[in-house]
């Protein structure tokens, strides 16, 4: 095929629960995870006959919040409809949302496209609406017997964000779902650690055909793992001069596919009719009064400035909100001290430790971060002695046992770095070199890989703890007498 005939084209519809703490019109408690199954609800969010809604003020300020954050047109005058369907989970029958007058349009948000830069992913709209209830599969959604409804998550207030079909690749669309979370998280409309608080839809297709929607995925590697099935999936039934389907496709994460769930459906099949029971919204002069606080970009550019963060570097630490406010505590001291170097033992090693552990940045101590970046910029232990002192703090933090400083850790494990004891690096060469003779071999015939090969032999002997200077400088001294 031609490049120009797989060219993936993707555009996502994502909801996002707004973390009020009631629900979008009534009283009830948005925290419906706690307390069991149909426990907080009420006539109107049940949408009982002569129950009436009262919109949520809260949730409307909130939606402007995030539509003025992605630089969109809030309306003249929005309108809530009902979009009617049945299914299950939907206690009412249909859904309240706001149809052909949303309450923002257009707009953008800037990403890193694959092929480097920024890149604006031009926004549709957004609108408000209510979320259905949940359905609970006994089994799995596949094989399960039965299924059990709770209708608590019922009338908890949605923004849909509607993208343009600009982006063009999955990993572009996870990059896109990072940086939206990232600054809903800065709005703090948003709790991204709640269960199912973002959810998304993806249109997907191959240039010159038809569009397939992945429907309800509830992670952003499940998004980027879904949009990858279908790309090998749409461009199979290509090379095969097969027709693609227009069909919505559920995400069925443990097997990392998608799988056929109905025809899609035209907007004539909802019956879209205005709210009876609620009055337009006409809200545009609130934009003035809302303040927007410092968002992801602007960090970004403030760490680069202030801190001489690398812009990638940069990126990664504005990319979280508490991994940026993270920073900033572990630097207070002396950011100008500390900051250089901070940035990259934070960026990189901290998040691969903490990704390898599966554990979160709540347990980590910022003081303790902050001695262990004194020690390493103080020259008192090497880089590899820092991430065995790490190491030690964080699996202690995991295992919830008594907690040691960075100092005394290396204290108890003897890491200070070797400095003038050149006859414990000196012994230590000899016996790399005698029990590696195919990397001296290798060296003399001129191969670079043979002394980094060396280097790390010499460095597990002295447990990490020789001045790299100093041992690269010993080490080549003695490949060279060797040589003689």
């Amino acid at each position: 095929m031609a490049e120009e005939e797989t060219q993936v084209i993707v555009g996502l519809e994502v909801h996002c629960q707004l973390d009020t703490k009631s629900k979008l019109f009534c009283g009830c408690s948005t925290d419906y995870r706690s307390d069991g199954p149909n426990t907080h609800l009420c006539p109107i969010c049940l949408g009982l006959p002569g129950a009436m809604p009262a919109l949520n003020k809260r949730a409307i300020e909130y939606a402007m919040k995030v539509a003025k954050a992605l630089n969109c047109e809030i309306v003249n005058e929005s309108e809530f409809s009902r979009k009617n369907y049945f299914y299950p989970d939907l206690d009412k029958a249909y859904q309240i949302t706001q149809y052909d007058k949303p309450l923002a349009e257009g707009g953008y948000l800037e990403i890193e496209s694959d092929a480097g830069g920024e890149k604006k992913v031009r926004l549709t709209r957004i609108h408000v609406e209510e979320d259905p209830g949940r359905l609970v599969h006994m089994g799995n959604v596949e094989r399960g017997k039965y299924s059990l409804v709770d209708y608590n998550r019922a009338g908890i207030p949605l923004i849909e964000i509607v993208s343009e079909p600009d982006m063009r690749s999955p990993k572009e669309a996870r990059k896109f779902l990072n940086k939206l979370r990232a600054t809903l998280e800065y709005l703090s409309v948003f709790d991204s650690e709640k269960e199912g608080s973002l959810r998304v839809d993806a249109n997907i297709s191959i240039k010159g055909h038809e569009r397939v929607e992945v429907k309800n995925i509830t992670s952003y590697k499940g998004v980027e793992k879904a949009l990858t099935f279908e790309v090998t999936r749409q461009k199979n039934l290509i090379r095969r001069g097969l027709r693609i389907e227009r069909e919505t496709r559920h995400f069925l994460e443990g097997r990392g596919v998608t799988q056929s769930a109905r025809s899609k459906e035209q907007e004539h099949d909802y019956r879209y009719f205005p709210e009876p029971d609620l009055r337009p919204l006409r809200v545009k002069s609130w934009v003035d009064g809302i303040v927007l606080p410092e968002l992801p970009d602007a960090r970004r550019e403030r760490f680069m400035a202030q801190y001489g963060c690398s812009l990638n570097h940069a990126r990664t630490l504005t990319g979280d909100l508490k991994l940026a406010n993270f920073f900033e505590k572990v630097v207070s001291s002396d950011p100008k001290g500390l900051a250089p170097l901070a940035s990259t033992w934070i960026a990189d090693t901290l998040i691969g430790e903490l990704n390898y552990r599966d554990m979160g940045l709540d347990p980590v101590d910022p003081e303790s971060v902050a001695a262990l970046i004194w020690l390493l910029k103080a020259g008192t232990i090497t880089d590899k002695s820092g991430v065995e002192v790490l190491r030690v703090m964080l699996d202690q933090r995991l295992k919830k046992e008594k907690t040691e400083t960075p100092d005394a850790i290396v204290a108890r494990l003897g890491l200070t770095r070797t400095t003038g004891d050149t006859g414990a690096i000196a012994a230590a060469i000899e016996e790399a070199i005698s029990e590696n003779p195919k990397a001296l071999e290798d060296y003399r015939n001129g191969e670079g890989k043979a002394l980094n090969f060396l280097v790390g032999q010499v460095m597990k002997k002295t447990r990490g703890k020789a001045d790299p200077a100093e041992l690269n400088r010993m080490l080549i001294e003695a490949l060279k007498k060797k040589e003689a």
